[in-house]
């Protein structure tokens, strides 16, 4: 097989990880948990898994003596960089607790345990794959795993593999059915662990003992090359204002980071647009002011960032999409007539199902973009806001105010526009140093919390701007990250999403500059990933990790 240059030179990176992973481990019980709200609700749910205690490792004084056991692990919902190092640090902890251990692997996702579709994992084949991006050593999928015919069908292929433990790698959702799943299996007693590791590049699984989800930091930091390519083009050709729209759907993490790496003209947070409750009229108004500005200045160029899940933020446009999840909600009756109607009838006869407010801010819009709104479901029930072209829509309006300013006086400088979308692009590259080492941990982690007998817990590695071998590895009950929340117009227990807090010191430290950042043109060029060389530069964390625990 032919391989890259950088492929291979990658292949002999060793990743570092915290001391007490590195011989016997001592397993440190903490305080007992209880879920971050909805308690009653959340213990009556998980009777066997609630209120477990934080768990914390430390180095030990002798191993123990360790029979060998079967693992399975599944990569669930959307790629991120450092999966497969997980699966390396699975893989290398079990056979650590004893040779003989075996590590299977369910092929596309969720859907491959409940098909009985797998791969034995072994060392020959886990070697093209260390320190690799992409989820293709067995793929992923969004099966979701909620019923119990899912979990008996899935129970039968793992007693006919005698594994004894299952490692879900996957984001809120996922993690979430790991959880559901370690209760049904501790129910029954199934002698099935199931163990989750944190994994999403949009940043938005995080807590006091998940510091942040694995992939994120290579991601945003591939998004920061580009955004700093993009500016310096900007800055260099001076005629055209780029709107780049990011990932991040529920949560304005990867924006936020981006900007604080790259220091563009605009940035918008998706939750400080709804702190303020501000209309897209007033968004389009804040940003043509900054386009004026800068054109005062005789700067006809300028880099604007746009978070992907914005238009859900926006609270007219909030009240809209969820009575339009509700409305099309799958195999309701309105869902099914509004798909057996004629195209060119739709809209107009949807606006007559909806609120009058919902209705005039829906009629508003572009026909392209009310059509978005209407496309089929994600698995969650809600609308793919990643289908929704914001960054046009901005920019349309943004032009039309122009043409208003200028009719006024009150712009007197030139607009172009240029359109990107960064998503793809970061969600399977080459994983940084930090999400190497990181995504080893994690799932060496996971096979000492096997080899301890646990279930319902997540791994957790922390204190990650230290070095790595003073990072502190453990296990975090899934529940206690969990809250009560509506989907697809049900109740139902979820990981609650971390959203940027506008009162943390990332948000702050940017609130402080943005205005100098907007008039002024004050771009970094961070560049692309660095493999080897000063660690300042290679092992950096992202600056959202730095200023949260001001080092």
């Amino acid at each position: 097989m032919t391989i890259s240059a950088l492929q291979k030179a990658r292949a002999d990176y060793q990743p570092k990880l915290p001391k007490s992973l590195k011989g016997a481990v001592k397993i440190v019980d903490g305080a007992a948990t209880e879920s971050v709200a909805d308690q009653e609700d959340i213990q009556k749910l998980f009777p066997n898994t609630y209120g477990m205690p934080l768990l914390t490792f430390e180095e030990g004084a002798e191993s123990a003596n360790i029979p060998a056991v079967n693992v399975g692990v599944i990569l669930s919902g959307g790629q991120a960089p450092g999966g497969h190092n997980v699966i390396s640090g699975i893989f290398d902890g079990i056979k650590k607790l004893n040779p003989d251990s075996k590590l299977y692997g369910f092929l596309g996702g969720p859907g491959g345990l409940v098909d009985h579709e797998y791969k034995e994992i072994t060392a020959d084949f886990l070697e093209a794959y260390r320190n690799t991006g992409g989820f293709d050593i067995i793929g992923s999928g969004r099966t979701k795993l909620e019923e119990e015919a899912q979990f008996d069908k899935g129970l039968e292929v793992l007693k006919k593999l005698d594994i004894k433990a299952l490692v879900i790698i996957g984001g809120d959702d996922s993690n979430t059915n790991a959880c559901v799943l370690a209760e049904y299996y501790a129910a029954k007693k199934a002698g099935v662990q199931v163990v989750g590791c944190p994994k999403t590049i949009d940043g938005d699984l995080k807590n006091e003992m998940i510091e942040t989800s694995f992939g994120f930091d290579t991601a945003v930091k591939v998004y920061s090359e580009l955004i700093g390519n993009i500016q310096r083009d900007a800055n260099s050709a001076k005629k055209y204002w780029h709107f780049i729209k990011l990932m991040g759907r529920s949560a304005s993490h990867i924006g936020l980071e981006a900007a604080l790496q790259t220091q563009p003209n605009i940035t918008l947070i998706s939750e400080e647009v709804a702190e303020k409750k501000q209309t897209l009229q007033e968004i389009v108004d804040s940003m043509a002011q900054v386009i004026a500005k800068r054109a005062a200045n005789g700067n006809n160029f300028g880099v604007a960032l746009i978070p992907e899940g914005l238009v859900e933020f926006v609270p007219e446009m909030k009240k809209l999409i969820a009575e339009l999840n509700d409305l099309l909600a799958e195999g309701s009756a309105i869902e099914q007539e509004f798909k057996m109607m004629k195209k060119s009838h739709r809209l107009e006869w949807l606006a007559t199902q909806l609120s009058p407010e919902s209705a005039a801010v829906f009629q508003s819009l572009p026909t392209g973009i009310a059509n978005q709104l209407t496309l089929d479901r994600d698995p969650h029930g809600n609308v793919q806001v990643s289908l929704i072209e914001t960054e046009k829509l901005l920019g349309e309006m943004v032009k039309t105010k122009l043409a208003d300013m200028k009719e006024s006086g009150d712009f007197k400088g030139k607009f172009g526009t240029q359109y990107h979308f960064f998503g793809y692009e970061g969600r399977c590259a080459a994983p940084s140093n930090f999400d190497a080492d990181y995504c080893y941990s994690l799932g060496f982690t996971a096979s000492v919390l096997i080899g301890a007998g646990k279930t319902g817990y997540m791994s957790s590695v922390r204190n990650t701007t230290a070095p790595a071998d003073q990072w502190i590895a453990g296990g975090v009950p899934i529940t206690q990250m969990m809250n009560m929340e509506k989907r697809h117009g049900h109740m139902k227990p979820v990981i609650q999403k971390a959203l940027v807090e506008l009162d943390g010191a990332p948000f702050k430290y940017f609130a402080e500059n943005r205005d100098k950042w907007a008039i002024e043109t004050s771009y970094l060029y961070p560049g692309p990933i660095q493999y080897w060389g000063p660690t300042e530069v290679c092992d950096r964390t992202t600056v959202t990790l730095q200023l949260e625990q001001a080092k």
